[in-house]
């Protein structure tokens, strides 16, 4: 074969040169990117889609609200959110999981059927992702162990104070009645009897009540009687006694707690329909200025006061920690208002998991939790001049951010402005973050029982029909000892059991 002639080959070189020129130049006309990594080409912006389950809050807003659009603005998704009416959501959750017909994330509660579920890996383990996600992995990690089950964590929690019960209470009445804010049983029963019978809203009425009842007051973490018991020394949920652990309702502090109601209900110094009383109308008498007092959230003040103010702009309340003979005691709580579970039923893959997870952070970014936490700039606050946030318009807030903010991730004043608030707005959250340092925390948290996870919700069930029987005087004292002794052979005994070999277990690590 001949060699090629240095003629041939410079003539090949200027036709190669041309041809790259030619494509630059359609490059440069849009035919192809121009210098970009193939990576980079492929990136979806697309807005993920994602259905959600969250609990009702007050009215439900609507589809095409500024607050829903933004908050999918910043987190780009497109939410497709069922909302489910507060004193239904756990039944419907249970038919959920039941029929394996699940939205991509569901709010559930640390209650024995979810722990079982979760036993059953019916959701996604996220523990391990965590680390991956700036802001949820910021939390502390307490929030974290206070969920786990068998040492696994399954969700996302909606972080919320680990004390934050509180005395919430009209001060003018209290005032108006020469009386103090109650720290033992004889200073409950006089002051819920005063706010009752002497007239505190001087309309010359008998119209009000010191403490109102609703149907779910001995329930969950949030539960009347818990409260109040710690409050005046006893335990939280359960005890450990020698070794043993044994459960709150054989304690002395929470018997008198019960005979306090009992006592309270056979004077009818209690709404008498408070077996089928419905949490929000127990609310509702508060902010019309029918109710005195109650064991609530120390942060609701303020929004009880705002309320309060429109039927009754005179109406002064307050907040005080639960204090009793031993000093200041508040009960733990797990540190979430709920926690967010991704189905395995619905979400298939681990990216599809990360990606959810990383919506769930995002949340947490600057301007959704600000979103969340104060509102629309000019709508619901305003930039104070030391760059802090006021509220401009704190009854829309509640009606149009509320149902949001308590049903996502956030956490006060992280990532988002500082609030200059009202007194009763700033001694609200102060009195929740002093709490920590009193928090009384429940022994069986994150112990395991096989008996509670099977049939915690039946047990537990059982204890407080007998509580309601007894308050209502249809089971005497003999009566209700009875119905422990009952708890006790239908399982209660076992539970406790389960619960120091698990304590044992955990301490011999």
């Amino acid at each position: 074969m001949k060699p090629r002639s240095r003629t041939t080959q410079r003539s090949r070189m200027t036709l190669m040169a041309a041809l790259l020129i030619v494509s630059m130049s359609l490059a440069a006309c849009g035919g192809a990117p121009d210098n970009k990594p193939a990576a980079l080409v492929k990136e979806d912006n697309t807005p993920l889609p994602i259905s959600i389950a969250l609990a009702q809050v007050g009215d439900i807003p609507n589809k095409d609200s500024e607050v829903e659009q933004l908050l999918e603005k910043y987190t780009n998704t497109q939410l497709d959110i069922q909302w489910i009416p507060g004193a239904a959501y756990d039944d419907k959750v249970n038919l959920m999981i039941a029929s394996n017909e699940m939205p991509q994330l569901l709010k559930v509660q640390y209650t024995p059927n979810i722990i079982g579920a979760m036993e059953s890996d019916l959701f996604w383990e996220v523990g391990p992702y965590l680390k991956d996600y700036k802001n949820l992995s910021a939390q502390s990690q307490q929030f974290f162990d206070n969920i786990q089950v068998n040492g696994k964590v399954y969700g996302i929690p909606i972080f919320s104070e680990i004390a934050r019960a509180a005395i919430v209470f009209r001060k003018d009445w209290l005032d108006g009645l020469g009386l103090k804010v109650p720290k033992t049983i004889d200073d409950w029963y006089d002051v819920t009897k005063a706010m009752t019978l002497n007239d505190p809203d001087k309309n010359g009425k008998n119209d009000t009540y010191g403490i109102v009842l609703f149907k779910k007051y001995n329930e969950g973490q949030a539960s009347l009687l818990t409260r109040f018991a710690v409050g005046l020394g006893g335990p939280n949920k359960w005890s450990t006694v020698n070794g043993s652990f044994e459960p709150e309702f054989t304690s002395k502090e929470y018997n008198d707690v019960l005979k306090l109601f009992k006592r309270l209900y056979d004077e009818k110094l209690i709404n008498q329909d408070f077996a089928v009383f419905d949490s929000t109308e127990a609310e509702k008498l508060f902010d019309s200025g029918r109710a005195g007092l109650k064991i609530a959230v120390a942060q609701t003040g303020k929004s009880q006061q705002d309320r309060l103010s429109k039927v009754d702009p005179k109406g002064v309340v307050d907040v005080e920690p639960l204090a009793g003979p031993k000093g200041i005691r508040v009960a733990g709580q797990t540190g979430n208002s709920g926690i967010y579970v991704i189905p395995k039923s619905t979400v298939k893959t681990e990216a599809e998991v990360k990606k959810l997870l990383k919506f769930l952070d995002n949340v947490m970014n600057p301007d959704a939790t600000t979103l969340l936490q104060r509102g629309v700039e000019g709508k619901h606050y305003v930039k104070t001049a030391d760059n802090k946030a006021e509220f401009k318009d704190l009854t829309a807030f509640q009606r149009e951010v509320k149902p949001y903010r308590d049903n996502l991730p956030y956490m006060e004043g992280y990532n988002s402005l500082l609030l200059k608030d009202i007194p009763i707005g700033e001694k609200g959250i102060a009195v929740a973050k002093e709490n920590t340092k009193y928090s009384i925390p429940n022994p069986a948290l994150t112990l395991n029982s096989t008996t509670y996870s099977e049939r915690g919700k039946e047990l537990e069930q059982m204890i407080w029909d007998a509580q309601t029987k007894y308050i209502m005087g249809k089971l005497d004292d003999a009566g209700w000892q009875a119905e422990i002794e009952k708890w006790k052979k239908a399982g209660g005994s076992q539970m406790m059991d389960e619960y120091k070999a698990s304590y044992e277990k955990t301490r011999s690590r």
